[in-house]
């Protein structure tokens, strides 16, 4: 049988034990609590990053070409007489001015024609004098009737016939002379003279055997070709007089550090390419452009009058589209997606996408991980176009 004594005992140990709970309860929840507050403390801030606003001007569109150096004259060098060699005047490779002494062919053979061509000459003119004497003495004659007429016109033939004698040797002292003029074989253009294919010695047939070949070098022609749409940006802009001068490098050279002016157009498009060939003058005083070497050759093709430019840095790539992230009033960021269109140095236009006063990160794209994420932004500067609103094509 229980003890009623017990009773009140029991009673106080459950009061006890539940008050024990209740106070484990409350510790429990204060912990959670402070947790909590601990947690919210120690969030990181929002991360830094550089923000810059869409640059909105006129802009200048380039397109770049591939083109060929091309000497403006080219001169296949062939002696106008034959001969043998008597002196090779020039060093292989050399500059020369126009009229320089190239090649020498002997000139004793021609110079004995022009002393035969000279005392003809010298004799048709005595013969002339005589004839001219006769038909003087002839017209008086006949006035005296001391001769017939028939005798009268036979001395007035024979001074025509004199006169066009000494025509004929004068010319043929002309001739003469002029051929021995060609013995000296000159340059006829300032330029570059290539190898000397025939050597001292050597027979050279008239208009036949190829002595040397001379380019000009400054200065010279870039030709290139561009497809129609472009030709038709062009040709556009050069009607507008708003072309500017071509910018032209050699192939290993870093940029477009020449400069060219465009001075030909044809008059057709290649119908089996749809290119239009286009030609710029090259200056080359230094001579460090070569006939027949590749050149780029960036063309103004169309202009933007306003157009939206932004940092290259801040483009970004996902499954072939192209997005930008967009820092709103209240500092949290957008993902924007992008229509991009030619881009220079660390500038792109952007064609869709974007609008003026739009503030894009720059600089700390990987810190962002999420649409609507908070951000500090730092403002800076977008940067300008180079060559004062001119944008070329990569």
């Amino acid at each position: 049988m229980e003890n009623l004594n017990d009773a009140p005992a029991a009673s106080a140990g459950l009061y006890w034990g539940l008050a024990t709970l209740l106070m484990a309860a409350l510790l429990v929840l204060a912990g959670c609590d402070a947790r909590g507050e601990a947690d919210a403390a120690a969030a990181p801030p929002a991360p830094e990053v550089d923000v810059a606003r869409v640059l909105v001007e006129p802009v200048t569109l380039w397109e770049t070409f591939t083109g060929r150096v091309e000497a403006p004259q080219t001169v296949q060098l062939r002696p106008r007489v034959s001969g043998y060699i008597d002196e090779v005047a020039f060093e292989e490779g050399e500059l020369v001015e126009a009229g320089a002494l190239l090649f020498r062919i002997d000139p004793r053979p021609y110079e004995a024609r022009v002393r035969a061509a000279r005392a003809s000459v010298s004799q048709a003119r005595s013969q002339r004098q005589l004839a001219e004497g006769e038909a003087g003495r002839a017209r008086k004659l006949l006035d005296a009737r001391a001769i017939s007429r028939e005798e009268y016109d036979q001395r007035q033939a024979a001074l025509l016939n004199a006169r066009a004698l000494v025509d004929e040797a004068e010319a043929a002292l002309a001739s003469a002379e002029l051929d021995l003029q060609y013995t000296r074989i000159t340059a006829p253009v300032a330029g570059r003279a290539g190898r000397a294919l025939v050597t001292k010695g050597n027979l050279a047939s008239a208009d036949q055997t190829l002595l040397t070949t001379v380019v000009s070098v400054d200065p010279l022609h870039v030709y290139f070709d561009s497809n129609e749409s472009d030709a038709l940006g062009a040709q556009n802009l050069l009607q507008e007089g708003k072309s500017a001068p071509l910018r032209i490098g050699l192939t290993g050279e870093s940029g477009f550090p020449h400069s060219g002016t465009l001075d030909f157009v044809d008059n057709r498009l290649n119908p089996d390419t749809g290119t239009l060939r286009y030609r710029a003058v090259l200056p080359n005083p230094d001579g460090i452009f070569k006939p027949g070497q590749f050149a780029r050759v960036e063309m103004p093709v169309a202009r933007l009058e306003q157009a939206v430019l932004i940092n290259r840095k801040a483009v970004m790539a996902d499954q072939a589209r192209r997005f930008v992230y967009v820092v709103g009033d209240d500092n949290t960021v957008a993902r924007r997606p992008v229509v991009t269109g030619r881009e220079v140095h660390d500038l792109i236009v952007v064609r869709e996408g974007l609008k003026s006063g739009d503030r894009v990160i720059v600089n700390g794209t990987q810190k962002v991980f999420a649409p609507g994420q908070p951000v500090a932004p730092n403002p800076i500067a977008m940067g300008a176009p180079t060559g004062a609103g001119e944008i070329a094509n990569r």
